[in-house]
C-alpha cells in the first residue's frame, strides 16, 4: 500500500468504497461535502449506486431501503442534517439492518456555522432517534484512523446488523495528511439470508420496525437490549499514553484528544505526571478501562469542543472516586495546546501533595 496525501473527507469516502459500500445516498452540507463529491465521481465509475437525494430525510430512508435489500449502504452529513435523519436512524435500529453514517460535526446549535465542533456527542450517543437503542459510534483523531475506522464501521454494522456512526469534525474532514488506503475488497457475491431479495422459491421475509402488539414489541426490545450488551462487552475501544504513573489523566476524543496530546507532552517535560486517555468508541464508551484508571489516579480533566457532553460519561465511569474537571470551547472554536496546558497546570497544582 502506498502512502498518499489525503483530505479527511476524501479519505473517508474512498475507505468506504474500498470496504465494499454498494450504495451511497446523501445531500451536500459543509463541512462534509467533499465526501459526497468523491462518491459522486467514484461510485458510478465502479458501477455502484450514487444518488444525491432531495434532502437528508430522503437520503436516510434510501439507506434504509437499500440496507433492507442486503446492500452495504451509507450516508454522510453534518450536524443539522444528522438531526433531520433521526427518525430514519430509529427505523434502521428497530428493523435491525446494518447501515453506516458519517457525521462531520460543525458549530451549533441551530444552523450555527461551518467551523469544527464536537457538539453532536449527545445526538449520536444518546438520542440518535426515538426508542431504546444506541448506535455504535467511532471517533477518529487522524486521517489514517478515519480510514481504518471507516472500514471497521462496515464490519461492525454487518456483524451486529446495527447502525454505526463514524464521527469527525470539520477540522478532521478538511485537513490533509499522509495516509494509506486499504486494498479494494470484492463486493459480496450473495445477499445475507435475512435480506429482502424477492420470494422466489422460499418463504417471504418481512423487515419492519412496526409492531402494534405491546408484548411482542417488548420481546423485540429485549432482543435489541441483549445485542447492545454484547456490543458493550466486546467493542469498547480507546488509546492511551503515559497513564502508567499518571496522577492526572486528560480525557479527549477526536480532534480535542489529538490537540491535548501536545499539552500532555509539555506537562511531562515540566515534571507533571500527566497521561492521555482517548476514547475511540464513544458508544460503547470505554468505561471499564477508565474506571480502572479512576482507582489509582488523582483526577481527570475532560477536554472537548463543546460545553461538556462526554463529561457525563467520564463522571459515570469515575464513579465519584476522583474529581473530574472540564475545559471546553464552543461555537466552532478550537482549543490550542497552550490553553489545555494551562488547564492541566491549574488542576495539577490542586492535587494532594502538589505545590501551588
Amino acid at each position: 500500500m502506498a502512502v498518499e496525501l489525503l483530505k479527511g473527507n476524501v479519505a473517508l469516502a474512498e475507505a468506504a468504497i474500498r470496504a465494499g459500500v454498494e450504495a451511497y445516498f446523501g445531500y451536500p452540507i459543509t463541512p462534509q461535502t467533499e465526501l459526497l463529491e468523491h462518491m459522486a465521481q467514484r461510485m458510478p465509475e465502479l458501477g455502484r449506486a450514487f444518488i444525491q437525494a432531495e434532502s437528508e430525510l430522503a437520503s436516510i430512508n434510501m439507506v434504509y431501503g437499500a440496507a433492507c435489500a442486503g446492500a452495504r449502504a451509507m450516508t454522510s452529513s453534518s450536524s443539522p442534517g444528522i438531526s433531520l435523519m433521526q427518525e430514519g436512524f430509529s427505523y434502521i435500529a428497530g428493523s435491525e439492518v446494518p447501515a453506516v453514517v458519517v457525521d462531520v460535526m460543525r458549530g451549533g446549535p441551530g444552523l450555527g456555522n461551518i467551523q469544527p465542533s464536537q457538539s453532536d456527542y449527545f445526538q449520536v450517543t444518546r438520542s440518535a432517534g426515538h426508542g431504546d437503542f444506541h448506535a455504535i459510534v467511532l471517533a477518529p483523531a487522524s486521517v489514517q484512523e478515519a480510514i481504518d475506522l471507516m472500514v471497521l464501521a462496515f464490519d461492525l454494522a454487518d456483524k451486529y446488523r446495527h447502525l454505526v456512526f463514524v464521527v469527525a469534525d470539520g477540522l478532521l474532514g478538511q485537513m490533509m495528511e499522509p495516509a494509506e488506503l486499504p486494498p479494494m475488497r470484492p463486493l459480496r457475491a450473495e445477499r445475507p439470508d435475512w435480506a429482502l431479495t424477492g420470494a422466489q422459491g422460499r418463504e417471504p421475509r418481512i423487515i419492519t420496525s412496526l409492531e402494534l402488539d405491546a408484548p411482542a414489541l417488548e420481546e423485540v426490545n429485549k432482543r435489541l437490549q441483549a445485542k447492545l450488551r454484547v456490543i458493550e462487552e466486546h467493542e469498547q475501544r480507546y488509546a492511551e499514553q503515559m497513564v502508567e504513573d499518571a496522577r492526572l489523566v486528560v480525557v479527549g476524543y477526536g480532534t480535542a484528544g489529538r490537540i491535548a496530546q501536545t499539552a500532555v507532552k509539555q506537562a511531562r517535560r515540566e515534571g507533571m505526571r500527566v497521561g492521555l486517555f482517548r476514547p475511540i468508541s464513544l458508544w460503547p464508551f470505554p468505561e471499564r478501562r477508565l474506571s480502572r484508571l479512576a482507582d489509582r489516579v488523582d483526577a481527570f480533566l475532560v477536554v472537548e469542543m463543546n460545553a461538556g457532553q462526554m463529561l457525563d460519561d467520564v463522571r459515570l465511569a469515575a464513579g465519584g472516586q476522583v474529581p473530574v474537571d472540564f475545559y471546553g470551547r464552543t461555537g466552532g472554536m478550537v482549543p490550542v495546546p497552550e490553553e489545555i496546558y494551562q488547564a492541566i497546570e491549574t488542576l495539577y497544582a490542586k492535587l494532594p501533595g502538589s505545590l501551588s
